[in-house]
């Protein structure tokens, strides 16, 4: 999958790039009270990352590759 932005009512949370929806879906089920930590009544939704979020990405994923983490290892980054 690509890159996608987990939104907490419409404001962009975290960014992350499943394997599949089943990997999603559990992630947002196994995530929920770090995603909600801040707004427990929250609506999680989820949309294909900007090109503003996709650069957050595209850094953190250099970071973790420059001290030896290979691109299977790298899930996502917060916003």
């Amino acid at each position: 999958m690509l890159p996608t932005t987990i939104l907490i009512d419409e404001a962009p949370r975290c960014i992350v790039r499943p394997n599949d929806t089943k990997d999603l879906n559990r992630f947002l089920r196994n995530a929920k009270s770090y995603l909600l930590a801040e707004n427990p009544e929250g609506k999680i939704t989820h949309r294909s990352a900007s090109e503003e979020e996709l650069a957050k990405w595209r850094n953190a994923l250099a970071l973790h590759q420059a001290w030896g983490g290979s691109d299977e290892d790298f899930f996502g980054v917060p916003l």
